[in-house]
């Protein structure tokens, strides 16, 4: 492993833990410079292309989908992990699913489905724009609706 300090390609392994997500989580000692890092292994498991509202088709994105999530969640007491974890969640569900091809609405719907949990102000953000909710009254209604949710 090439140190990110001093780019020697020989580095020692102090110790290794699984993390939550299933990877390696690996401590590192360059021994060259002898700085401390870390590395992360994870499987590289196949997702499947997404057919876009247009039918032209795109490689899912997990950056793509967590910096519209992180949007979402801008000046929300939601902690970055939790936005990692429902990508994650997602991620996993589309390599579930077994098949080459899937609507991005399927991602779409996770995702809100995910932000509803998480944060009510958060998903109203995301749902503006993903449910496409042009005019004020959807949107009042859709808050009327949460709101109602929530005293049940």
């Amino acid at each position: 492993m090439k140190c990110p300090y001093c780019q020697h390609h020989d580095s020692s392994v102090i110790d290794t833990t699984k993390d939550s997500h299933g990877g390696i989580r690996r401590r590192r000692e360059c021994k060259s410079c002898h700085q401390r890092f870390s590395t992360y292994e994870r499987p590289v498991l196949t997702t499947p292309l997404l057919i876009k509202r247009d039918g032209t088709r795109e490689e899912f994105d997990r950056e793509k989908l967590l910096a519209g999530l992180r949007k979402a969640c801008t000046k929300r007491p939601i902690p970055a992990a939790q936005v990692e974890q429902l990508v994650n969640d997602i991620e996993s569900e589309l390599q579930k699913k077994g098949r080459s091809e899937i609507n991005s609405r399927i991602v779409g719907d996770l995702a809100v489905k995910g932000l509803k949990e998480i944060d009510h102000i958060a998903y109203i953000r995301y749902a503006i724009v993903y449910l496409r909710m042009d005019d004020l009254q959807t949107i009042r209604n859709e808050i009327n609706h949460l709101l109602t949710e929530e005293e049940n």
